[in-house]
């Protein structure tokens, strides 16, 4: 049994490296077929010899160590809210740890709802480059097809956002085998080209960074920018981390990822070294001419890959927003029954669709959106290095102050590439700051009204043992029949019965007040989905609904199932109490009033609760009330 178990272990972790690769590393993986030429060809031209190219390519290679293998393989992998990974699982983290410092916590919150909300800007930006990138190979093979370059990008980016609803896993099985063939493809072109001008392995050596930086250091400056190219995507590998857990992650970055990368790299720079005029695309001039257009097409593939780590990314940020309580209640779609990350939603998938062919419409080359990819990115990874190191120093490990050190010195850098890449805001990238700064609003705004909502109900709460007591002798009204009341904390009295009790006068002969709880597993079996706490017995009961990660609430049935407990209740003839509370429309105008209506507009675009958990629409009492602030 202990073998049958190890063999399982092994063939599950094998399958989850190979959707990983399918999806968390697309968006990295690809950074090759711009990253290079950029720095040589972008907005500031760098002179192209020998100790340039050797500079630039020592700075790629200890970028990459640095950020995405010690800071996020090796670091930040292990900082994850119950297998969650992003900054706002890392926010969930700090809060546990944060709890007696309401100060701390609140930068801690910021840095987090700043950091996701940039994130969502390089979601739109990452398809739009990688696919036009990879497409643009067109022009390499065939430069008579240079005009369907656009359109095609448009089909495929379609197509992309057409499958997500198959699932993650799906689409990691998917993709993982021609994400391997595509870095073993890297890796063959850089090892031929390396073989004939072996002398760029001493870019392995940082004092051809550090000299380049100490003798051009305006320069070396401006080149950050590019150079900063290969690590985009690094984000990708914790936000998705949900998706496939640390350990796949890390086998697959080491194991394949990060060699294959770094010889194709070395080999776009050996091919420079020996032919100049291929600094104009290095990376499909690095194959004989009868393989680039067969190369054209793994590209493409790799590209729509790699679009599927920010899109995943995506998703798993928007879930994690709204269960920290800055996005409204939004339908999300499990797809696995193992992965409990593994999530679709259709919103998110939509809308960043059509954000991202307008990327592709507005700018048309993967020249032009180098200029806008970086920015957001850079930033996110710095806000990123000081949530963390917040969390490591409430830590009780003597190591704690070595490893802040680490972080900090990693922040250090992280800061250079955030000024270079603040070179090309005019030219780009304007708009995935516009994106974070449209997106930070809208999380702050319903995180503060709701705040505001809890705070004003919790003044007002009336506690459960006071309540029981009043219930007794004949100074309340009753009705016969059933109410339901959605409850989620059984120490007070759910406000939608006192709003009752205060407009109509009564109450039913029994009342349930209702607890629904999402476990982590993939289904509840009906014998275990139902639990009963007598309050007063004929009269008042608290239920607790238990679902699975993959089940959608459907509380009707669930009512069904408490005939087992002795409770019977017809749904047909229950009343289902919500309520829902906003905040009124400003008496006059003011500085801030235009979140006010900004909350109230979320509020209403909200999906209704009576379709999230299947009640008849016949049997539900919406108590709606408005507080002034």
């Amino acid at each position: 049994m202990a073998e049958a178990e190890n063999n399982h272990h092994k063939s599950s972790l094998a399958a989850l490296t190979l959707g990983a690769l399918g999806v968390v590393f697309g968006d990295i993986g690809t950074s090759p077929l711009y990253a290079f030429k950029e720095a040589f060809g972008g907005a500031h031209d760098l002179p192209l010899t020998t100790a340039n190219v050797l500079a630039v390519l020592s700075m790629m290679f200890w970028t990459v160590t640095l950020i995405v293998s010690m800071k996020y393989v090796s670091i930040v992998l292990r900082f994850d809210n119950r297998g969650e990974g992003g900054i706002l699982a890392l926010l969930a983290f700090a809060s546990r740890s944060l709890r007696d410092k309401p100060r701390l916590t609140a930068i801690a919150s910021l840095l987090a709802v700043a950091g996701a909300s940039l994130f969502y800007g390089d979601a739109v930006i990452t398809p739009a480059i990688s696919v036009l990138s990879a497409v643009e190979g067109l022009s390499v093979a065939a430069p008579r097809l240079e005009h369907w370059v656009v359109p095609l990008t448009i089909a495929i980016i379609i197509g992309l956002f057409a499958i997500q609803s198959r699932g993650t896993g799906s689409v990691g099985k998917l993709f993982g085998p021609i994400t391997v063939l595509w870095f073993l493809v890297l890796a063959v072109l850089g090892v031929r080209s390396i073989m004939s001008a072996p002398e760029v392995l001493g870019a392995l050596n940082p004092a051809h960074a550090l000299g380049f930086a100490a003798n051009h250091p305006g320069m070396a400056f401006l080149t950050l920018g590019a150079v900063f190219l290969s690590v985009t995507g690094a984000e990708a590998l914790y936000a998705d981390m949900g998706h496939f857990g640390p350990n796949p992650i890390r086998l697959a970055w080491f194991g394949l990822v990060f060699p294959c990368l770094m010889l194709n790299y070395f080999g776009q720079g050996a091919l420079v070294l020996q032919d100049a005029a291929a600094v104009k695309n290095p990376f499909y001039l690095l194959a004989p001419p009868e393989w680039v257009l067969p190369l054209v097409v793994l590209a493409t593939a790799a590209t729509v890959i790699a679009s599927q780590a920010t899109i995943s990314g995506a998703f798993s940020v928007t879930q994690q927003a709204s269960r920290l309580g800055y996005l409204p209640r939004i339908p999300v779609e499990v797809t696995s029954d193992v992965e409990r990350g593994q999530i679709y939603i259709g919103r998110v998938n939509w809308l960043l669709m059509i954000l991202v062919v307008a990327l592709v419409l507005a700018f048309r080359s993967s020249s032009a959106l180098a200029s806008a990819y970086g920015i957001a990115v850079s930033l996110t990874m710095v806000l990123v290095t000081a949530l963390i190191i917040v969390v490591v120093m409430q830590l009780e490990n003597r190591a704690k102050i070595v490893l802040a050190a680490v972080l900090a010195s990693i922040g250090l850098v992280e800061l250079l590439f955030v000024a270079s890449n603040a070179t090309k805001i005019l030219d780009g990238g304007w708009f995935p700051l516009t994106c974070g700064a449209v997106l930070f609003t809208l999380l702050t705004t319903w995180k503060s009204a709701r705040g505001i909502i809890a705070a004003r109900e919790a003044a007002y709460s009336v506690p459960m043992a006071g309540f029981l007591e009043s219930l007794t002798g004949d100074s309340i009204t009753r009705v016969s029949g059933t109410a339901v009341y959605l409850s989620s904390n059984l120490d007070s009295v759910p406000t939608t019965l006192l709003h009752n009790l205060k407009h109509n006068k009564v109450i039913h002969e029994r009342m349930v007040f209702l607890s629904l709880v999402t476990d982590d597993v993939p289904y509840v079996p009906n014998m275990e989905r139902t639990e009963v706490q007598v309050l007063k017995r004929g009269e008042l009961y608290h239920v607790t609904l238990h679902y699975g990660f993959r089940e959608d609430p459907d509380v009707p049935l669930g009512i069904s199932l408490l005939k087992r407990h002795g409770l019977n209740i017809e749904v047909d003839e229950t009343t289902f109490f919500l309520g829902k509370t906003a905040i009124a429309r400003a008496s006059r105008p003011g500085l801030f009033t235009w979140r006010r209506e900004l909350f109230r507009w979320m509020q209403r675009n909200t999906p209704s609760s009576v379709e999230y958990y299947k009640l008849p629409p016949g049997r539900v009492i919406e108590l709606g009330t408005q507080i002034s602030v």
